[in-house]
């Protein structure tokens, strides 16, 4: 399977593994279990925005939650939610469960969880419900050029 991360990755000579899924993949766990990995070592993506309508993509493991109230205080802006599912696909160019931090369809900060940076392999999604990618973290970090911080809701 090619989607365009998977090319993105190539063009880049990134190493990744392709994790397969039997069925698309509709929430953390059944992707988690589908990719034989625990919950934590996916990198859960959730898209934010502030009242002046700019993003911010949060990134933390996969069974934790993002806070934005710790986003909008690095982002020094009064508030911050996060974004209707309905829309998430024309801000990211993915379709809701898909977003990764790479290859955005709209230019914004992504602030990554400081617990991302002691995994040895983290799984983001390959764009498409069927497939997940494997990679090694720092390989993420250098592409996506994120903001490290400690995001999680407490």
């Amino acid at each position: 399977m090619k989607t365009a991360i998977t090319k993105y990755l190539d063009e880049r000579q990134v190493p990744y593994r392709l994790l397969l899924h039997t069925t698309p993949a509709t929430t953390i766990d059944d992707a988690a279990k589908q990719r034989n990995i625990l919950p934590g070592q996916m990198v859960k993506s959730i898209l934010l925005r502030d009242m002046d309508n700019n993003y911010a993509l949060a990134c933390v493991p996969g069974h934790l939650s993002a806070d934005p109230k710790k986003v909008r205080a690095l982002l020094k802006c009064r508030r911050m939610t996060c974004v209707p599912s309905s829309e998430i696909a024309d801000i990211t160019g993915y379709q809701i469960g898909t977003v990764t931090p790479l290859l955005l369809a709209s230019e914004m900060p992504i602030f990554i969880d400081m617990q991302l940076q002691n995994m040895q392999e983290v799984t983001i999604s390959s764009g498409n419900t069927m497939a997940g990618i494997a990679l090694n973290p720092a390989d993420l970090f250098r592409l996506c050029r994120p903001v490290f911080a400690d995001i999680v809701r407490s």
